[in-house]
């Protein structure tokens, strides 16, 4: 900074006028005189920010129509220029947005989707465009931008001088506009067409029902990239999306996410078609940062201040949600987190209304949050332009657009406001310039010398002391041209009268002084001033994201439980007194007298029962959605939505527990791919907890959810149940013949191969054809004696056999039936009557299959449930007199032989894995409780932990409430959220653009 400036410089006004050069489109037809100026424009002695890392001091930039001419230090004004001094002012790159929509038509608004009304199930678009309207691929944003002088101020008032436009509707967006924010024509203000291609989960305006679920999203996405490659090869067809799609690879893809899951998710799907996405993410990514870290995506994140909540009493403050209160408190460390887990990411402003507004506040709130102004700059500028490719934008260099922000002072300090925006070399005002710098000064007269700072706030000039021990009071006003400085001490008063003129303070008391600007505000004025610039201390994240996820895990190679009651489910029976050696995750030795290893645990055991962990057949915890509504939706797979961070997990570890199969909802026919987990809490990638090398299963599903009995308004085949028993026959023909196709195309030579168009994949046949090759395995949803027996004669039809009959509460009627066919049943233990087709549900259904040979299992289907399924194995021993062992089975042993697993898990034996389930006393017995829950040797669950874990959350939430109270910002009325919780019929659906995470629940009656 130039020190040797007087107070004439520095507090001179700069009032020129909007520099104005020859913006106008060459192909117009001028009415009037043409303007051939090309104004040579340098602003000098100012600071100059070139880039995150290289800041220039009295520097001077030269500037001609929309292009940087040069940047010097102490650089000499071209003779031909127009000359501007902007002493004491900064210059940055100007900002880059890469999420807006600003000059695009506004999305028709969302119509929410109505379980029961009637269906849209082909495009209503006209049209070649493709068969799902939430595939946009082919628009073009660039076609449809109009210049809004209105949107794109406000931009410029936060300091973006560009951006990249697009519309924010559909899972395949097409592509987006890259923009100068400049007033100019459409023409002059369009930097690149085509500047990125632009995907999300979200379906925005579709009106048809498919997909209506994230998985379902994902689906889509795969089927439509698979169609494109299989597009570029046929000549029978036009489809104007597929083509975009091709057209667009080499275009950067960046998909919208809205949560921290989702990001894991783009990184899986990129992984699969060989592609990198950047992802525009919520700003929750704070809640599983190693994860995130490890897929090397780039990210977009906005930034989010949540407002404390306002807790008006003590219950409220009872019932107010812990993640609720660590998500206030964590969120603003969100970006200082991913700064040090070395994420490459830009930043954005929050999409809320006042997102903009606020950009610059919520900036320097980061900064106090311990994100560093480097990792600031690069994030507004240099990221987005690699990002985008462009080299045009994000720095400022000889060459480059001249697109900066002036402001009044460093960026990031409180008092700083942009002043000017220039956008491809045109200035627009923002604040405006000042007249009197912000700056440490000082004043010297024959008498006396002071030094005192000059900020502005509020656009208003205060003075203040520069010195911790200057008890001087500093006052400044200004009248129009006019300054009049007051500087009162105990036992002085001195005033200072003068008026700007051309930017130098002219004195008229007629006295000898001299004010000159000496450097930059003092940052050492006040305790409030230190207070406000130290940074805050990161507070500590639970894993998972939870209350339940703030304690340790017991993770030992080597545990010994002695002297149990062991439940083995195997020709030994229930042996007393016994030792189980646990090594590596799995079951060593059954014995008595057993040793563990120097370093290993041992478990007293004696007077508690040892089990195999429970297995739940049918469960829908761990999910982010549940069903989609396609009559096939064989292509969605339920692995695709898995969330580790569900509580439900570790609620279900403490009733016993560890294994579990994810299921498609009841929503069609056929419906989604199973995923089979280990209940492993605290994992931090989802793919972590799906069971390695399990066979595939899918879920099927008869009776009134498919046919939709209670929609009087559907039009949706099927709408009968022999229209069901068709879907399967036309499903399973279909597959064969795709299975043919594929075949016949295969046996060609590769040249013939050349001239001949491969048939299209088809996500939906494939996982059909495994069902009918016996590759996937079926679990079927059922009630109806009749239809049982329908579905099981269509197997066998076409060669295979049902796996698995899943509630089947008439199965006591074909139970010799289903014995012949070879078919398992997973079903509940007494519940009757709650629809029409139960009606005939009886509680002895269990015994009565299980006595007949069939391989018989007692499920939940709901997440309550599921924690208490040792006592409704203990049904069957009430209702059926099945012996104890043959009950307990029913959720050990018989669930693993549904699923295939039984081999690995469901009994306590040398070589299967070690997942057990310590037991305070008989695991029938409704007063059992579980003390201790492993999954593959490692102790998940510790009862013995609990009330030290729950006086820890007790403890953490009355801080995080005394905090909040103390918060000194906005505070806003506290809501409490309802549990998120899905059964068979939960439906997912979208009510607006950008919110997908938990979607509102529909819900039928219960399964």
């Amino acid at each position: 900074m130039n020190n040797k400036v007087n107070l004439m410089a520095v507090v001179a006004v700069l009032t020129f006028s909007q520099h104005s050069q020859a913006a106008s489109v060459p192909t117009d037809v001028v009415n009037g005189n043409v303007d051939n100026r090309h104004t040579v424009i340098a602003l000098t002695d100012t600071t100059v920010h070139l880039n995150a890392n290289q800041t220039m001091e009295n520097a001077t930039l030269v500037l001609q129509n929309d292009r940087i001419i040069s940047i010097k230090s102490n650089g000499s004004v071209p003779d031909n220029a127009m000359h501007k001094d902007y002493s004491g002012m900064h210059i940055y790159p100007g900002f880059i947005h890469l999420d807006s929509s600003v000059g695009l038509p506004e999305l028709s608004k969302k119509v929410p989707f109505k379980w029961g009304g009637a269906e849209t199930i082909n495009s209503t678009i006209a049209g070649a465009y493709n068969s799902n309207e939430a595939i946009k691929a082919s628009y073009d944003a660039a076609k449809n931008y109009r210049t809004n002088e209105k949107g794109l101020a406000k931009l410029r008032s936060a300091g973006f001088t560009a951006a990249l436009s697009h519309r924010k509707d559909g899972i395949m967006r097409g592509t987006s506009v890259l923009i100068h924010l400049g007033d100019q024509a459409e023409e002059l203000n369009i930097i690149k067409t085509q500047a990125a291609q632009h995907l999300s989960f979200n379906k925005g305006s579709s009106k048809q029902d498919y997909p209506i679920s994230l998985m379902g999203s994902v689906a889509l996405i795969r089927q439509t990239w698979l169609d494109a490659q299989w597009y570029k090869q046929q000549n029978e067809m036009t489809d104007f999306d597929l083509a975009a799609v091709n057209n667009n690879q080499a275009l950067p893809k960046i998909i919208s996410v809205s949560s921290w899951a989702q990001i894991l998710l783009a990184a899986k799907i990129g992984k699969e078609f060989n592609t990198e996405f950047v992802v525009k993410t919520a700003a929750d990514s704070y809640k599983n940062l190693n994860a995130i870290s490890q897929t090397g995506q780039t990210l977009i994140v906005p930034l989010s201040t949540p407002d404390a909540p306002a807790i008006k009493d003590e219950l409220e403050a009872w019932n107010v949600d812990y993640n609720d209160l660590k998500e206030w408190e964590i969120a603003p460390f969100n970006t200082t987190l991913l700064q040090q887990q070395g994420v490459a990411f830009a930043l954005i402003p929050d999409s809320s209304p006042k997102g903009i507004d606020s950009f610059l506040k919520d900036l320097r709130t980061a900064h106090q949050h311990g994100l560093s102004e480097k990792t600031i700059i690069n994030a507004l500028t240099t990221v987005p332009a690699k990002i985008l490719k462009n080299n045009d934008i994000g720095s400022l260099q000889s060459g480059k657009y001249a697109n900066f922000i002036v402001t009044t002072g460093p960026l990031l300090e409180d008092n700083s406001q942009i002043a000017e925006s220039w956008v491809a070399g045109h200035n627009h005002t923002v604040k405006g310039m000042p007249k009197i710098q912000s700056g440490l000064y000082q004043l010297n007269n024959n008498d006396v010398s002071f030094q005192f700072n000059l900020t502005h706030e509020k656009g208003k000039i205060k003075a203040s002391a520069a010195e911790k021990d200057d008890e001087n009071k500093y006052t400044i006003s200004s009248n129009d041209n006019f300054v009049t400085l007051k500087i009162k001490g105990d036992e002085s008063k001195h005033e200072f009268f003068g008026v700007l003129n051309k930017r130098q303070l002219t004195a008229l008391d007629q006295r000898d002084w001299q004010i000159k600007r000496i450097g930059d505000v003092s940052i050492i004025a006040s305790d409030d001033e230190s207070s406000k610039t130290k940074k805050k201390t990161i507070p500590s994240i639970p894993q998972p994201f939870s209350a339940y996820g703030i304690h340790d895990i017991d993770d030992n190679d080597s545990v010994l439980i002695k002297n149990a009651t062991v439940w083995t489910n195997e020709s030994q029976g229930i042996l007393e007194n016994t030792d189980v050696l646990v090594i590596n995750g799995r079951i060593k030795q059954v014995g008595v007298n057993l040793s563990t290893s120097k370093g290993g645990r041992e478990i007293d055991g004696t007077g508690m029962h040892l089990t195999s962990g429970i297995i739940d057949e049918h469960a829908h915890i761990a999910l982010f959605s549940v069903n989609d509504i396609a009559v096939n939706s064989s292509m969605v797979r339920m692995q695709d939505v898995i969330n580790p961070h569900d509580v439900n997990i570790y609620r279900n570890l403490a009733g016993g527990v560890t294994a579990a199969q994810l299921l498609h909802g009841s929503a069609n026919p056929i419906g989604g791919q199973s995923a089979l987990i280990k209940l492993k809490w605290g994992v931090e990638n989802p793919e972590d907890l799906l069971i390695d090398g399990a066979d595939g299963y899918i879920k099927f599903a008869l009776g009134e959810n498919v046919k939709r009995s209670r929609s009087p308004e559907s039009i949706r085949y099927p709408l009968t149940r022999m229209g069901v028993e068709q879907v399967y026959r036309d499903a399973f023909t279909q597959a064969l013949a795709y299975e043919t196709a594929w075949k016949n195309y295969n046996k060609l030579s590769s040249n013939a191969k050349k001239k001949t168009t491969a048939p299209r994949k088809d996500l939906a046949m494939e996982a059909t054809l495994e069902v009918v090759n016996q590759n996937r395995y079926v679990s079927c949803h059922s009630y109806v004696q009749s239809e049982i027996n329908m579905l099981m004669h269509v197997a066998e039809d076409f060669g295979f056999n049902i796996n698995t009959f899943t509630h089947i509460l008439e199965g006591y009627k074909v139970a010799d039936k289903m014995q012949r066919h070879g078919v398992g049943a997973s079903t509940f233990s007494d519940w009757w009557a709650y629809k029409w087709e139960v009606n005939y549900a009886i509680p002895y259904n269990a015994a009565l299959m299980n006595n007949a040979g069939v391989v018989t299992a007692i499920n939940s289907d709901s997440g309550e449930m599921s924690r208490r399924l040792n006592q409704e194995a203990a049904k069957s021993v009430k209702y059926g007199g099945l012996a104890e062992q043959d009950a307990w089975k029913m959720v050990t042993l018989n669930p693993a032989k549904l699923l295939h697993l039984d081999d690995r898990m469901g009994s306590i034996k040398a070589g299967k894995d070690a997942d057990l389930v310590l037991w305070s006393d008989n695991p029938l017995s409704i007063y059992a409780k579980a003390e201790k829950t492993m999954v593959e040797g490692v102790i998940y669950y510790d009862r013995s932990q609990q009330t030290k874990i729950e006086a820890q959350i007790v403890i953490e939430k009355s801080r995080l409430i005394e905090l909040s109270k103390k918060s000194p910002g906005k505070k806003s009325p506290f809501k409490s959220k309802p549990a998120k919780t899905f059964e068979c019929e939960s439906i997912t659906a979208y009510h607006q653009v950008d919110q997908y995470l938990f979607h509102d629940s529909v819900q039928g009656a219960t399964e």
